[in-house]
Order: structure tokens, then sequence, then C-alpha cells
């Protein structure tokens, strides 16, 4: 009942919208009719029967068309510049850094006029957001490098005490270098995720043995594994790739210190690589200290930490994994974590294969 009911207001609407134009042209035509008269008399001109009534509908049109001019002009002149002068107020805030500013004249405007200020405040949306993250990112990167200085700073006057001992010197003096390793190394991953972004990074793709990259960074981890008893198994599949042997050893590297650093002593670490049709899986599963589940898609931001006291305690500035979800997509792959909170954690990397024989 409800909809035939705005059927019919819709059909009465669009009537009452018919007979008010028509209305409105006849009294136009009307108007022009008596004009005409007036003029033929005036010149003392009798026209042809259909010449009269043509320019009677032709004054008509003429006529309508001005009168719908001047309308729009007076009513909607005022509107308009009102949207200009917003408009451009708003980009002039935009380009001194102010993202706060939106846009909002009603819905009364033409429907092009208003696509325009949404899209204008969406601008404006997308830089704010920008705006914070970059906020953020400075307040971590100081932080991240304040740290170190401070530790720096201070054991390099306790050392200028001439009174401490050897073996306190010495502490203090393996401390500053630790804190500068970390500096650099923050430097070191800052530099190259500021490369990786601007899209100049060199990418030089090749063909070569994954599973013999992956043996030998293994290998060279031994002494942080074996340091704190933990038993390392690796599976790993005869698996070629193509891809830039440079850019995915910070992939490798990066995952398995994290699992060796974040893996209790006499834990567990198992490395698998597989080739599944066009697709090469590599997993490391350790029994850590696992991630809760809201943190696994903020695990890859920058600087992110899912436990900062911890995280203090073993090092790492919350960039690794950042440069390798940068890396892994590079390559046209993805990473993904599977982990929950004491039930350690599992990263699995997934790349193009390349056919194991040309």
């Amino acid at each position: 009942m409800k909809e035939k009911l705005k059927l019919l207001l819709k059909v009465l609407i669009k009537i009452g919208q018919f007979c008010l134009f028509l209305s409105f042209f006849t009294g136009c035509w009307t108007v022009a009719y008596f004009f005409t008269y007036w003029l033929y008399n005036k010149l003392n001109w009798t026209p042809h029967h259909y010449v009269a009534q043509l320019l009677n509908l032709l004054g008509g049109l003429f006529l309508m068309g001005l009168i719908i001019q001047l309308i729009g002009f007076l009513f909607f002149h005022k509107r308009q510049k009102e949207f200009t002068d917003s408009m451009r107020d708003a980009l002039r805030r935009i380009a001194q850094g102010d993202f706060k500013v939106r846009l909002n004249l009603g819905r009364k405007l033409d429907p092009r006029y208003m696509e325009i200020l949404d899209e204008i405040n969406l601008m404006a949306d997308g830089l704010e957001k920008l705006e914070v993250l970059r906020q953020e990112f400075i307040s971590d990167v100081s932080h991240e490098i304040q740290t170190p200085l401070t530790s720096i700073s201070g054991f390099a006057r306790a050392l200028q005490n001439e009174s401490i001992d050897s073996d306190t010197r010495s502490k203090y003096l393996r401390i500053i270098e630790g804190e500068s390793s970390r500096l650099s190394k923050l430097s070191e991953n800052l530099l190259r995720l500021a490369s990786l972004d601007s899209e100049k990074h060199p990418f030089e793709p090749k063909r070569y043995r994954l599973d013999r990259q992956l043996g030998t960074l293994i290998l060279s981890c031994e002494p942080q594994w074996t340091g704190k008893s933990i038993e390392l198994n690796a599976d790993l599949d005869d698996v070629y790739v193509e891809a830039d042997e440079d850019l995915l050893s910070q992939v490798w590297i990066n995952l398995i210190s994290n699992s060796i650093k974040f893996t209790p002593e006499g834990g567990q670490i198992d490395v698998t690589l597989r080739q599944n049709g066009s697709r090469v899986e590599f997993r490391i599963k350790d029994t850590g200290i696992g991630i809760a589940a809201d943190q696994h898609e903020l695990i890859f931001d920058r600087f992110f930490k899912s436990d900062k006291a911890r995280s203090r305690k073993v090092g790492g500035s919350g960039l690794g994994l950042s440069l390798v979800k940068k890396i892994v997509e590079m390559h046209q792959g993805s990473v993904v974590v599977e982990s929950e909170l004491g039930q350690g954690s599992v990263f699995i990397v997934t790349l193009p294969a390349v056919m194991s024989h040309l």
C-alpha cells in the first residue's frame, strides 16, 4: 500500500511539474503574442499567419530562457560565489598545512559541485592522516635515537672518573659499543626504508637457488641460536626464484634473528621451504613469546613493538618487519603471521616460483 502511495505521489509531482512548466511557457508565449501584435501595428505590417505564429513561438521561448537565466543569476549566483570562495579558502589553508579544514555548504548545490567538495574533503582527510603518521614517525625516531645517545653520553661521562676499576670500565665501553651499534643499525634501516619508498632503490632480480641462500644464512646465525641452546631444524626443498638476492637476504636475516631473539633458552625453531605449483612458501616457526591476535597486522608497521618493555630488553627498533613486508611486496609476494601469546609464532612468506630447469 505504501509503495502504491509513493508511486502515486511521484506521478502527481511529475504532473504538477509539467503543468507548472506549461503555464510558464503559455505565459511567456502570451507576452510574446501581445508584444508582436503591438509591434506589427507600430510597423503597419501584417505578416502571414504562419510567420506570425512562428515568431510568437520563438519570442516565447526566448523570453522563457531569459527569465530562467535571470532567476538563476539572482538566486544561484550568491550560492556559487560562496562555493568558490570557500573552496579557494580551503585550498589555501591546506597549502599552508591546515589539514583539518572541511567544506560543508549543505546539499543545495549542483551535484557536480558537491562531488568537488567531497573530493576536497577526502584529500584533506588523507593529508591529515599522513600528517599524524609523519608526526608519530618523527616522535618514534627521536625516541629511538635519544635513548642510545643518553646511554652513550652517561657512560662516557662515567669513564672520565679515573677511580673506576678496569672491569667496570670495560663494562661501560661494551655498553657504549652496543648502543653505537644500535644507532648504526637504526640509521641503516631508516636509509634502506627511505630508499625503498622512493622506488629508486636498485632492484636487480636474477634466478637463483633460494634453499642454498637460506642454508647459508642459517649457518651464519649459528652462534646466536647455539648460544641460547635453541634446537633449530631446517627442511628446505630445492627451490628456484627470480628475485633480488641481496634484498631477500634482509628478509630472511630479520625473520631468523627475530625468532632467535624472542625464543627462550632451550626452545625450538623450525624452518621449512616448499614449492606449491607456481608459489614458494617459506615458514619459520618458533616456541617464543608469541603475539596477540589484535597485533598481527600492526607488527608490520614501522616502530611498532608488541611488548615495548621486553623489546627494550632484547633490543630492536621496530623497523625489521616493516622492511620484510616492503621487500616481499616488491617481489609480488606476501607475508603473514600466525601466533598466540605464549604459544610461539609462525611467519609465512609466499613468493612466485620459477621452473627448476630452463
